[in-house]
């Protein structure tokens, strides 16, 4: 990279300003007593506030050498069991997370200043829920899986067009066909953090940690 690319780099980059917005308040003391309620009040207000893609979150793994691995991907649910996201089990994280299933989730919403870390251990649903989950969403999604080979090194994209289009359709001809490898998991979470952004940088950060009889909460210094 050039002197003058790097320079033009730098200047775009310290031109970016964060949250010239107003950003809502957040009174840590008015907070439920589980974390859950709370995600599902902030997804809602992100949504409402026109937050793009608000189910999209990324996921932390580690490898095999207990590198750290991370990725975006979508939201399916989250519930009194945890926060649900789906993929191939042969996935470079579904193998990691077969060897290390210690993960974290993160969310961030822009519009509205807001982050949510979520940190736990994850399971693997079971093949009836997997395939059932699958089903459930659009033929897209399921063409997507029936592609397969997800993390393998791709020869070309003429390989995939091939793929591609073999799998929409199969989907769209065999709605039901199962997937062995499409998997759901479940993080439960040990602890979930509410991070509120705030424009003086007095930012609001409460963690919640799950003991054996409640949540406990505490605020952290920003």
């Amino acid at each position: 990279m050039g002197n003058d690319q790097q320079a033009t780099f730098r200047a775009l980059l310290h031109a970016q300003r964060v949250w010239d917005i107003t950003l809502p308040a957040f009174d840590a003391a008015d907070a439920p007593a589980a974390p859950l309620p709370l995600f599902h009040r902030w997804f809602g207000e992100a949504v409402a506030a026109g937050q793009t893609e608000p189910h999209t979150m990324s996921l932390a793994t580690v490898d095999d050498q207990g590198r750290p691995d991370v990725r975006t991907l979508m939201l399916h649910d989250a519930d009194e069991r945890g926060w649900h996201f789906a993929s191939h089990a042969t996935s470079a994280k579904g193998r990691q997370l077969t060897t290390h299933p210690d993960a974290a989730l993160g969310f961030y919403w822009a519009t509205q200043g807001r982050q949510v870390r979520v940190r736990g251990r994850v399971s693997a649903a079971g093949s009836a829920e997997s395939q059932a989950s699958l089903h459930a969403r659009s033929t897209g999604a399921l063409a997507a899986a029936l592609t397969g080979r997800q993390s393998e090194v791709l020869a070309s994209r003429e390989e995939l067009a091939d793929a591609s289009r073999a799998a929409w359709e199969r989907a769209q001809a065999e709605p039901e066909t199962p997937v062995p490898t499409w998997t759901r998991y479940v993080l439960a979470p040990e602890e979930v953090e509410f991070f509120q952004g705030d424009g003086e940088r007095q930012h609001v950060r409460l963690r919640y940690r799950r003991t054996q009889e409640r949540w406990r909460t505490e605020l952290l210094w920003p």
